[in-house]
């Protein structure tokens, strides 16, 4: 288990740990897009991932960085949905008991898989308070080993793979674009760019107007906790981990916001235009370039698609 900053070494670890059991997921372009923009987007589709979404990546990492004696009873987690479902997939590759905490308004479609995982879910009310003294409750009466959804070094190194195999496939891409939540996909894609990009390219964050504590945290230079969010994306409600936070400030050049309305026309596009079924959360690049919040004019840009979890009976668009 990883107590410090994933290193080079480290992710070319993991990425051989999860290989076996996750995919290498496509990298798809848009005639459309490219002319639109004026530039090359390599879109790094992670919603072809299992369970949906990059969350398996570091989820298994997470879980085979733990000693076999260590998990005999079990893990956990607080989630609403994508960390929920590849914790718990994860967890019966290896025949785990997987124990969840999930906000009563999670997405039923999330709720529904989480259990087809074989996941036990403990319901709370909506907000970091509630997830973290449920969680704390469920771990005393199981005796389970915590994997935090962004605030692990495991699944830090995880998450990374994702980046990792975007900048095998296109290794001069110019700028890399991520959508944050809780910041653990960024802090592996900062490092991951870091490591493998061969002329170091910019990371840009995005993230929703109603969430933008990421934002906040990035302009002040301390963690500003993500306070009754609203936006369409729901992967990207959480606050900062404080394991993640260095490394973004550190790795990140900017990050930018976006409106709700700009993340479902940009979902809207990339359903019509590239054909694939995304989750809000992963439209909000699209939306940023859209805006005008970023320059792809004449760059190469990579876009991570972070998941195709979302309810089809309730499509924004």
């Amino acid at each position: 288990m990883l107590d410090r900053i994933p290193n080079k070494e480290d992710i070319i670890g993991a990425a051989g740990i999860i290989k076996p059991y996750v995919n290498r997921t496509p990298v798809l372009t848009s005639a459309t897009f490219n002319k639109r923009y004026n530039s090359e987007l390599y879109f790094k589709c992670e919603n072809f991932q299992k369970v949906g979404a990059f969350k398996s990546r570091g989820a298994v990492h997470a879980l085979l960085s733990i000693p076999e004696p260590d998990r005999i009873n079990g893990v956990c987690t607080h989630s609403s949905g994508n960390h929920a479902q590849a914790l718990a997939r994860a967890a019966g590759l290896f025949g785990v008991p997987a124990y969840i905490v999930m906000p009563e308004n999670s997405p039923q479609v999330k709720i529904d898989a989480v259990r087809n995982y074989g996941g036990r879910i403990t319901f709370c009310k909506p907000n970091l308070e509630a997830r973290e003294a449920t969680l704390k409750e469920v771990q005393k009466q199981t005796g389970a080993i915590e994997v935090h959804p962004y605030d692990n070094y495991d699944i830090i190194a995880g998450q990374a793979t994702a980046a990792k195999e975007l900048l095998e496939e296109e290794p001069d891409l110019e700028m890399v674009l991520c959508p944050v939540g809780g910041g653990g996909l960024l802090a592996g894609t900062a490092l991951a760019v870091q490591y493998f990009s061969a002329n170091r390219a910019k990371v840009i964050a995005c993230e929703p107007d109603g969430a933008d504590d990421a934002f906040r945290s990035f302009q002040k230079g301390k963690i500003v906790p993500s306070v009754s969010p609203h936006t369409i994306a729901d992967g990207l409600l959480t606050s900062l981990g404080k394991r993640n936070f260095p490394i973004i400030q550190d790795y990140v050049m900017e990050i930018v916001t976006v409106s709700d309305a700009s993340i479902i026309e940009a979902m809207r596009l990339i359903y019509e235009r590239i054909k694939i079924v995304i989750e809000p959360s992963s439209a909000v690049p699209l939306a940023a370039i859209a805006e005008q919040k970023i320059a792809v004019s004449g760059k190469k840009t990579g876009v991570i698609i972070s998941g195709g979890n979302v309810d089809l009976k309730k499509l924004p668009f």
